[in-house]
């Protein structure tokens, strides 16, 4: 292990969804390490798409429009512009800087995102989602998930609407390859972006690979991941910041300190 290697020899795990992993598994290698690939989340169409049509032909009468995540995006943009552009008077808003950064490169400017923090909670205390009273809201997501920016923005005032454009599945996928890089050379780290992912992986993992995930460093972006995580029965949990380069930059410090 060099210091511009850190993570030279390690297999690293990266479990969000196929189009997702490229780029966190590109800066895996280019540490040394070796990222293995394995979604655990799948994103779907969702099945009936009348409500989510119906919004989008009424999008020019919302002021926001907040879209959680990129995979909010990349489908939510999709739908609205199979069938229209985007109102010149609708303000967009992300969760995240993941998600403010893939409405930027979809020409989208003037995004509502908070400089710090990741959450709905960092978004929810920006001065134009703290005056909303009167205002109309609507929220891209996937189909369920938390209903936190719903009910504060109500309680603020707004009228909020949920444009639900894809769905989460358990994928159905073979963790062979996990259990003999696990026999082989061994899993340096899992890497988690999604509380609904680390509960998948634990049930794809099956009885034996809990086991052996108990003991191995799960890094996680998000506190809330990591108390999901506890309740899991996982022992080497690790928040680290949700970018790419800050997880890459926790792994390199994790694993440069454990050679010490």
């Amino acid at each position: 292990m060099t210091a511009s290697r850190p993570l030279a020899g390690r297999a690293i795990v990266v479990t969000r969804p196929q189009r997702q992993a490229a780029t966190l598994a590109a800066l895996i290698a280019a540490r040394g390490g070796r990222a293995i690939v394995f979604p655990t989340l799948e994103i779907r169409d969702i099945e009936d798409s009348s409500a989510l049509s119906d919004v989008i032909e009424r999008l020019d009468c919302f002021d926001i429009a907040i879209f959680v995540s990129p995979n909010a995006v990349e489908r939510g943009l999709a739908a609205i512009r199979e069938r229209r552009g985007l109102p010149v008077t609708l303000r967009c808003a992300a969760v995240g800087r993941g998600s403010a950064r893939a409405l930027e490169r979809e020409g989208i400017k003037d995004v509502i995102a908070p400089v710090a923090g990741d959450d709905s909670e960092s978004l929810l205390e920006l001065p134009d989602l703290r005056e909303v009273e009167g205002k109309r809201v609507v929220v891209f997501r996937g189909a369920g998930g938390r209903e936190l920016i719903r009910k504060t923005l109500e309680a603020r005032g707004a009228h909020v609407e949920y444009a639900e454009c894809y769905r989460r599945a358990l994928p159905a996928a073979d963790s062979a390859e996990l259990t003999r890089a696990w026999e082989g050379a061994g899993i340096a780290a899992f890497v988690s972006t999604s509380s609904e992912g680390l509960r998948n992986l634990c049930t794809m993992l099956g009885a034996r690979g809990r086991e052996r995930l108990a003991r191995t460093p799960v890094f996680v972006t998000h506190p809330r991941i990591a108390e999901v995580g506890r309740q899991l029965g996982l022992q080497a949990l690790v928040v680290t910041a949700a970018s790419d380069d800050e997880i890459v930059a926790a792994l390199a410090r994790y694993f440069t300190e454990a050679a010490r």
